[in-house]
């Protein structure tokens, strides 16, 4: 059943009113369906639902149902850097890709390492109504790596933080790291690590290897990213809380990652849809918008992700999404910010991936893409399953062809690596308690 206590706080009303979603297949399962929601919970799932008293009405057009995603990495930008991203936009862009929950992280200007700045982004989520972002906390205070901020008081304000991250800058002192483990556990919120040695990637802008050499980019060897991971995943084992990996890249990792589950350790890890796809061979265009922290790496890691989130390694797949201006991208490849767009283009992606070749189904996505992240997170009334008295948190999905022109993306900016590629899947509906937040039949 719905959790009764979600949304945590906000200045929204629960919601009202009744919403049908005609001719759909809940994961993609079965003949097709009409869902009728009132007041943001399931009400009714069957061939013929009522719609005399619906408010909105929305066309399925046959396609698949899935519960809300639920994306674990994010950067929304504000406060501070509003002219590359804003809560709105981002939240559109979230919409439109399916999202019904984002988790933007704390290296905002400032850094989100107190609660009012948490609250404030809460809120201004909640108003516009879009989908619900969760504000991410810093680990240290201003993202500097040297003193805790106060998880317990962030955990506990309106803002409910769940996860907690310097994002962006890697928890490079194990003591450090180790008392936000300690800390994290006694709370039972989730600690992400941004898992890099700064030490060896001081100048580095390009993975490590045949290609870097090449054309002459310093490289980002493995090992700044394994030696993080195998220090955390037995600082986990030792301290007993719930750690979890950002953007893993690499297939030493995943070696790491399947050691760490075998025993039982509490550590899970997010793969992003650009490391799933690209590799450092798209660096000899020496276009900017490839540049991303941690690098595009070699075929061989890019199978091994691909493997590890089919076996359940990886637990989920997140996006960091990363906007950033033209001024940013369109410069020298090793002056250009690392990041990409990715909230409206990573469930193509993914059904490119994974459902189209028959490798995995659409239940398989739900999980990797809605269910596991907000388990993972703590998350109440999203990844729920399709079923009366559930939540309104839904994402309806068709095959329909379309091309990505970044031009046309909701975000502010337009560093898409996806930009001119071809998709066999879009979303049509999103819908955030019950009101649709996307409707592709209805958007002007």
């Amino acid at each position: 059943m719905s959790d009764m206590n979600y949304p945590p706080t906000g200045p929204l009303s629960p919601a009202t009113g009744v919403t049908v979603i005609n001719d759909v297949r809940p994961y993609g399962e079965g003949d097709a369906v009409s869902v009728r929601i009132v007041d943001g919970v399931i009400e009714e799932i069957g061939p013929e639902v009522s719609a005399a008293d619906a408010g909105h009405v929305v066309d399925g057009r046959g396609g698949v149902l899935l519960p809300g995603l639920v994306d674990m990495h994010v950067h929304l930008r504000e406060p501070g850097r509003e002219d590359t991203e804003t809560i709105e936009t981002g939240s559109t862009a979230a919409a439109k890709g399916g999202f019904t929950a984002v988790f933007t992280m704390a290296n905002t200007m400032p850094v989100t390492d107190q609660p009012i700045i948490a609250e404030s982004v809460w809120a201004k989520g909640q108003a516009l109504g879009l989908c619900d972002v969760h504000p991410v906390g810093s680990i240290t205070k201003g993202l500097e790596g040297k003193t805790l901020t106060e998880f317990g008081m962030m955990a506990n304000s309106d803002a409910k933080v769940r996860m907690f991250s310097d994002d962006g800058k890697c928890v490079t002192d194990p003591l450090i790291m180790r008392r936000a483990i300690e800390y994290a556990g006694g709370l039972d919120v989730l600690v992400a690590q941004h898992a890099e040695d700064h030490r060896l990637t001081d100048g580095a802008v390009a993975h490590e290897g045949p290609t870097a050499a090449r054309l002459g980019l310093r490289g980002w060897p493995r090992t700044a990213e394994e030696s993080v991971v195998a220090r955390d995943i037995m600082l986990a084992r030792d301290y007993h809380a719930r750690v979890h990996v950002c953007h893993a890249t690499t297939a030493g990792t995943v070696d790491l990652l399947r050691l760490a589950k075998e025993q039982g350790i509490t550590v899970t890890a997010e793969v992003t849809p650009h490391h799933l796809t690209l590799t450092d061979e798209k660096l000899e265009t020496f276009d900017g918008n490839y540049r991303v922290n941690p690098p595009l790496r070699e075929d061989t890691d890019a199978a091994a992700l691909r493997q590890a989130l089919i076996d359940g390694v990886i637990d989920v797949v997140a996006t960091d999404h990363a906007p950033h201006g033209a001024e940013d991208k369109c410069i020298e490849f090793d002056q250009a910010k690392p990041g990409m767009l990715g909230l409206e283009t990573s469930l193509a992606i993914i059904a490119e991936l994974f459902v189209h070749t028959g490798l995995k189904d659409w239940r398989w996505v739900a999980q990797v893409m809605s269910e596991r992240p907000a388990e993972i997170t703590r998350l109440p009334g999203h990844g729920r399953p399709i079923a009366v008295g559930e939540p309104g948190n839904l994402t309806v999905v068709v095959d329909e062809s379309w091309t990505v022109d970044r031009t046309e993306l909701a975000s502010k900016t337009e560093n898409s690596p996806f930009d001119g590629e071809s998709y066999a899947t879009r979303v049509q509906a999103t819908l955030l308690r019950g009101v649709p937040t996307w409707d592709a039949d209805t958007a002007s």
